[in-house]
């Protein structure tokens, strides 16, 4: 391809030697789950969150299920849901015992609607789950607030936001819990499954860590029935080294994403990402918005320009959720996921990258009639 989506190789090539030497240091110790090394990516975790605890697992999925068992919500009470998000955030929730109901997501940021959210409370509702969704924050200030009108719990799924802010603060660290991935393509991946909560409050933080290891903290001492989901030494290695580069890599990822700002405004009827004063986009994903999303896609396919589509199926949408009859609503979201197209973005592209996919942009538009 002339550009790649993700180069995840072009990534290890640069710290080579660091990753090797993790993994060997790994396998001569022996220490495969949980241990030295999962103890001490969690501790840099937490100090790069600004929090007082993380607790790794297995992945991000897990996270949030653990969370919802830890904050013990009713049984059958709603949890809010944004319409447009991959579909772990809401099973986490239908197989915890819980009712998801679906709210629409603001049409310039793609982040939780808070008018949505507001209009899906009802006296069932125990808490909410707002997503960073392509890592724009959320208005966690508004969120927050509502949450706390109604007495709502809240988790941040910040599976695509590692290190983005909200008004100088971390996102993940405004609710009960943050939830975090380490899904290889994230802007910090691991090399297989990992995940992470965050709290400040002591009390979850251990008993999500019992939680997540058949109920104990020591051997043979189980307190409750609990699950199988640790941070295996090897991926928290891994990690470690990985964390070192991510204020670098976001910040190669904010040029590149500031480069198709400068080159893509007013072509054709691109939708470019929302910049929302006193936030820190990390830009997972560098997502905009045309009504000939398809034939754009091909286009830049032809040109050996991947693209995504995230997601080309509303939540409400999808079979799992027929049932629900959401599908139907007037949400934004119902609306925009056939209009959604993700440009490839990373810290693998140059600045000249940039200007062979804009340029792909600029002539299929030219070549559409439009002059823009």
């Amino acid at each position: 391809m002339a550009v790649s989506f993700l180069d995840l190789n072009k990534q290890y090539q640069t710290m080579k030697a660091e990753i090797d030497a993790a993994i060997a240091t790994v396998i001569a110790d022996g220490t495969f789950i949980k241990g030295p090394h999962a103890d001490r990516f969690e501790a840099e975790f937490a100090a790069y969150q600004r929090v007082g605890y993380c607790i790794g697992c297995a992945n991000g999925t897990d996270a949030i299920e653990m969370a919802l068992e830890a904050l013990d919500l009713p049984k059958g009470s709603e949890v809010i849901v944004p319409a447009n998000t991959f579909i772990s955030t809401s099973e986490a929730v239908t197989r915890s015992g819980l009712k998801v109901v679906f709210c629409d997501c603001d049409p310039e940021d793609y982040t939780i609607s808070i008018e949505g959210l507001q209009d899906k409370i009802t006296a069932k509702t125990s808490a909410v789950i707002p997503v960073h969704l392509y890592g724009q924050p959320c208005d966690m200030e508004a969120v927050m607030q509502v949450a706390g009108q109604h007495g709502l719990k809240v988790i941040e799924d910040s599976a695509q936001a590692h290190g983005a802010e909200f008004r100088g603060q971390r996102v993940g660290t405004f609710g009960d819990f943050g939830t975090f991935s380490f899904y290889p393509g994230k802007n910090l991946g691991a090399y297989g499954d990992a995940g992470v909560m965050v709290t400040g409050d002591a009390a979850l933080a251990e008993k999500v860590r019992k939680l997540g290891n058949h109920g104990r903290i020591s051997k043979y001492d189980h307190e409750f029935e609990g699950r199988n989901s640790r941070l295996d030494g090897m991926q928290a290695a891994i990690l470690s080294v990985k964390l070192r580069r991510l204020d670098d890599w976001i910040s190669q990822r904010i040029a590149v994403a500031e480069a198709y700002y400068d080159a893509l405004s007013g072509v054709g009827d691109l939708v470019l990402p929302a910049r929302r004063q006193g936030t820190r986009h990390v830009y997972h994903l560098f997502v905009v918005r045309t009504s000939r999303r398809d034939a754009l896609r091909s286009h830049l396919s032809e040109r050996g320009i991947e693209s995504g589509v995230h997601y080309p199926k509303a939540l409400p949408k999808l079979q799992a959720y027929a049932a629900y009859g959401q599908a139907a609503e007037p949400f934004f979201a119902n609306r925009a996921d056939a209009q959604v197209l993700s440009l490839p973005i990373g810290e693998h592209m140059s600045l000249d990258d940039v200007q062979e996919v804009a340029a792909a942009c600029i002539e299929f538009f030219r070549g559409a009639g439009n002059p823009f």
